[in-house]
């Protein structure tokens, strides 16, 4: 059995299924997904959708993301958020047009039962951005924290790949986990086309909502996948590139 993690996806149906296929999913893999599913390309529905349909084939863990947040506050009460708006909900919205009343209830339960982040058996936390608690995750008392932080792979970013674990300079919020996975920060912000690690931490966004790719990570072996650049998939778009 395989365990793959899976980074934000942002709307880009045609690069997960080019990246599934890429991976060749089997039946008894596990695949974790670090949650914004939505904003950017012009398929967040449709993304959706095509995850509530491969939940029921495959073993999945979807962790929510702030963009799904934004898109599920708005499937419950209609109001849309201006800041979302104008960082790909309009994409969402419009592909939501002509989605079923009854299929829209569907996606909204999907929402709401994603988890927040998920600790596998061998002590390692998949999350969509980061945490402050230096007692670990479970401790965080502001949950939006866990979608929205960016300290704690900018700490990571900053240390020494050869400290140990029992060094003194070793930062507590890195010693609850024997890694850590996240999404949120795209890594082309540094460079990188490639997940990224720093210590224990690995950055699975590769920046696919904008000009970079939809990247994958079997976390034992390490092996990556990728999709073409997603922007090159839908040529007639500008995804968040504006």
């Amino acid at each position: 059995m395989r365990t793959i993690t899976i980074g934000d996806i942002h709307g880009g149906l045609k690069a997960l299924v080019q990246l599934l296929n890429k991976i060749e999913v089997k039946d008894d893999d596990k695949l974790i997904f670090l949650g914004d599913y939505v904003d950017g390309w012009s398929e967040s529905a449709q993304v959706i959708q095509f995850l509530i349909e491969l939940s029921a084939k495959i073993d999945c863990v979807f962790i929510k993301g702030n963009h799904d947040a934004w898109c599920e506050k708005w499937l419950d009460d209609k109001d849309v958020n201006p800041i979302w708006y104008m960082h790909g909900g309009k994409e969402t919205l419009d592909s939501y047009n002509m989605v079923s009343d009854a299929d829209k209830e569907k996606h909204l339960n999907f929402f709401k039962n994603m988890t927040m982040y998920h600790i596998d058996n061998k002590n390692r936390l998949f999350i969509h951005a980061g945490f402050t608690s230096m007692h670990g995750v479970e401790k965080e008392v502001y949950q939006q924290t866990l979608y929205f932080d960016r300290t704690l792979w900018e700490m990571a970013l900053t240390m020494d790949a050869n400290m140990e674990i029992d060094s003194l300079l070793y930062p507590n919020r890195l010693k609850h986990y024997t890694e850590i996975y996240i999404g949120h920060t795209p890594t082309t912000r540094y460079n990188s086309e490639v997940p990224m690690q720093a210590i224990n931490v690995w950055n699975i966004d590769t920046g696919a909502a904008f000009k970079g790719k939809l990247s994958a990570i079997d976390v034992d072996s390490k092996q990556v996948f990728q999709s073409d650049t997603v922007f090159s998939l839908y040529p007639d778009e500008v995804g968040r590139n504006k």
